[in-house]
């Protein structure tokens, strides 16, 4: 299996202002039988600008919550998935200068196990009109490519970029040995 990544990603986006807080978030790469991949879609017009984008479900880590009980709750609020964890994929530590904050972003790889109902919160239907898009590897990187023309889209293609092709490298060992 390959090494968990570890990743340290500036903002050349929006100008430094200084770093006010740190915020721990679990996120994950999902994907069921078939090997297709499940993704936040997000509509946003706010201070990050006007955007429709593609983002790895997951979200903030509760306080006395481990990173495996918020990883669990957050697919099931955004995408309506209980999951079974297969690995840790890594961390990623990036910055939003615009909103001066450090993200600790954990990731996991997780397998569906069953779909249900999603449970998003009022914020993500009001203000991000979150949806889930299910894609193939391919289209996925597509996507994260064609939202990197605003500057949100490029943080996050810099930051998912990376983790979806370290996913794709475990599923495809994944598959080659039955697993």
């Amino acid at each position: 299996m390959e090494e968990p990544l570890f990743l340290e990603l500036a903002d050349n986006e929006w100008e430094p202002q200084g770093i006010d807080h740190d915020r721990q978030i679990a996120r994950a790469i999902v994907f069921d039988e078939r090997q297709q991949l499940y993704f936040a879609r997000i509509s946003r017009d706010d201070a990050f600008g006007r955007a429709t984008l593609i983002e790895t479900s997951g979200g903030g880590v509760e306080p006395g919550e481990s990173l495996e009980e918020a990883i669990h709750r957050e697919l099931l609020e955004e995408l309506g998935v209980q999951v079974e964890i297969v690995c840790a994929l890594g961390l990623v530590s990036d910055y939003y200068n615009l909103i001066r904050r450090h993200n600790l972003n954990h990731y996991f790889l997780c397998r569906v196990l069953s779909f249900g109902a999603s449970h998003r919160t009022p914020e993500e239907v009001r203000d991000f009109h979150l949806s889930t898009l299910r894609l193939d590897y391919a289209h996925a990187v597509q996507e994260y490519r064609r939202c990197a023309s605003t500057k949100l889209g490029r943080l996050l293609a810099q930051r998912e970029l990376p983790v979806l092709q370290h996913a794709q490298r475990i599923l495809e060992q994944m598959a080659e040995n039955d697993i």
